[in-house]
């Protein structure tokens, strides 16, 4: 077991107890896998389609387009604002392995079947995968033991587990597991070239999955900048590595699922020539340091700050667009009453009131996580680098969840790393002297702190003893049953027309019926999610004018959500001469024709 300053004063031998046994980390482990995939999830989802987030449904409407021939360079859902259609920003590397499953299985089991079974065990798959690389990078770093505890501590960590539950195919889960190997690649203590260039692709496949990680792989960047600014020639092996690996994987993915007709097109929502330019700032630097090597540290600093001052000025001389983010043009209407409004986008503080549960369960054990890795750097010299290291990463997590929660969801896989090395360090208790302790007592504390799972229930406690908070957990389960498949399956049989909905209801639309939609929850198709709000807050004469500007031929609404404005006051039963109702038996929605 992995010896701290902190934990070690004081140790005596003593009679070995349970708590000794190298049976329990095992036996916890195998819990929290039972607990994660043993409740019945699984099995519904092999039963029933079950796809949780609006991005889930995208991402299989994408992955069924690919397997119908859909050509790989053709991101375009034509079904998403008919005839022009929207083109995804959204990766064709996270399609390819759904697909290959789905088109592989369907033959032998058909594609209703291939489905299923690929979106149920796409995630307990990656999941695996976490677990391993989890476990092989703790081994090395600090003991057998923390390693298996920290598989246990994944499976508590709510943060992490959502990203790999059954039918959760968005992209998050597999940013989570690159990030996880970029922050153990950099812990090792040997700075090697190939520690640094598999750390390279890893952030590279990140990027060029999705941009939500890019502050962590920037940080990334400047740890292995810093490092060799700091020591040398000892870290230049894994600046060179990282730098021109990340310079070249990035831009071969950018390569393979970019059309070239689209090479020297700069989007500030994906891998493209913006990023590239930053990529390439990144290679700069480590081709400069690995041809002159200054011995000085000033030179050092002098050399990287040169280089890193040069590529900012150029970035925002070339994109000055995306210096204002990913959504650098959306209308001020489209900010305020949808991006603002979605959960992903909003800070921690905003979460905390409305859904005090989710909150806590997301991002309380992140921000204990923070502070045990700083506490354990400060008194671990033996394993200093590779806490700081960690407790970097979390940090950053943490300020962008206070911005925005998405951050935290990439953080999350690095809190199962100092939670297991709490839970390795404070069993056994028996073994250790008063004062030993004591230290120990602190450490099992951190554990329940750093369980995600302890803070979820804190928070589904409080919200009990809240009735407002109440009403909106039961508004949310009637929301969610408008968003099941058998919601769709009568809407589905009606003739093949443009729905006009709500923006969430817009992906389940795409893939449960043959419809095509106006509105969905995606910040390129800005005229939709204009007659999306239209439809959840605006006036009669603004939903018939969305109506006859999108060609519209059904009305969709969820009685759940659209309470507001005419949408409200139709589905209480309020006529127009416009609409005809149709009957959907058995389903939660409420339709009509547009006549």
């Amino acid at each position: 077991m992995a010896a701290t300053s902190l934990a070690a004063s004081g140790d005596a031998p003593q009679r070995r107890s349970l708590l000794d046994s190298p049976v329990l980390p095992w036996a916890l482990a195998a819990y929290g896998v039972i607990t994660l995939y043993g409740t019945g999830d699984l099995t519904a989802a092999l039963h029933t389609l079950h796809l949780g987030d609006t991005d889930d449904a995208m991402r299989l409407v994408e992955v069924r387009d690919l397997v119908a021939g859909q050509s790989w360079f053709d991101l375009v859902e034509h079904r998403f604002l008919p005839p022009a259609g929207v083109a995804s920003h959204w990766s064709r590397l996270v399609d390819a392995p759904l697909a290959a499953a789905i088109a592989a299985l369907t033959p032998l089991i058909g594609s209703s079947l291939a489905e299923r079974v690929t979106t149920a065990l796409w995630p307990p798959l990656l999941f695996l995968v976490y677990a391993l690389v989890l476990a092989r990078g703790m081994r090395g770093l600090f003991a057998g033991r923390a390693a298996i505890f920290a598989i246990f501590a994944a499976t508590q960590t709510v943060g992490l587990t959502i990203q790999f539950t059954p039918g959760r195919i968005d992209h998050h889960n597999l940013q989570v597991l690159l990030l996880l190997g970029v922050g153990l690649c950099l812990m090792q203590p040997a700075r090697s070239w190939r520690g640094g260039a598999i750390a390279g692709v890893l952030a590279a496949g990140s990027l060029a999955i999705g941009l939500e990680a890019l502050p962590a792989i920037a940080l990334a960047g400047l740890i292995v900048v810093a490092d060799w600014c700091l020591s040398g020639r000892a870290a230049m092996p894994a600046l060179a590595g990282f730098g021109l690996a990340l310079l070249a994987a990035a831009t071969l993915l950018f390569g393979v699922q970019t059309a070239p007709a689209l090479w020297s097109t700069s989007a500030c929502d994906a891998l493209s020539p913006p990023w590239l330019w930053l990529a390439g700032i990144g290679g700069l630097t480590a081709l400069a340091a690995a041809v002159l090597n200054p011995d000085r540290r000033g030179a050092r600093i002098g050399l990287t700050l040169g280089i890193g001052l040069l590529g900012i000025a150029g970035f925002a001389a070339l994109f000055p667009a995306c210096l204002h983010g990913p959504f650098p043009n959306m209308p001020d209407l489209v900010r305020a009453r949808w991006l603002d409004r979605v959960r992903e986008m909003m800070p921690i503080w905003t979460l905390l009131r409305a859904t005090p549960a989710e909150a806590l369960g997301l991002t309380a054990a992140l921000f204990a996580a923070t502070v045990a890795a700083v506490v354990l750097a400060a008194t671990d010299t033996a394993h200093r680098r590779p806490l700081i290291i960690a407790s970097l990463f979390l940090a950053i997590g943490a300020v962008q969840a206070c911005l925005q929660l998405r951050g935290a969801y990439v953080a999350s896989g690095i809190i199962p790393i100092i939670a297991g090395i709490c839970l390795d360090r404070a069993l056994p208790l028996s073994r250790a002297t008063p004062a030993g302790r004591m230290a120990r007592i602190a450490l099992l504390a951190s554990v329940l702190l750093l369980n995600g799972r302890a803070w979820l229930a804190v928070g589904r406690l409080g919200e009990e003893m809240a009735s407002p908070v109440a009403a909106a957990q039961q508004s949310g389960a009637a929301e969610a049953s408008c968003k099941a498949a058998n919601a769709f399956a009568a809407l589905g049989a009606q003739p093949i027309g443009t729905v006009l909905a709500a923006i969430d209801l817009g992906p389940y639309l795409l893939a449960y019926t043959p419809h095509s939609i106006v509105a969905a929850p995606y910040h390129r198709a800005t005229a939709g999610l204009i007659a999306g709000i239209a439809v959840s807050e605006g006036t009669q004469e603004e939903v018939r004018r969305q109506a006859a500007a999108t060609g519209a031929a059904y009305l969709v609404l969820c009685p759940a959500t659209d309470d507001e404005g005419f949408a409200g006051r139709l589905i209480h039963g309020e006529k127009a001469d416009w609409l005809e109702p149709i009957a959907l038996d058995g389903s939660p929605l409420k339709a009509w024709r547009i006549r």
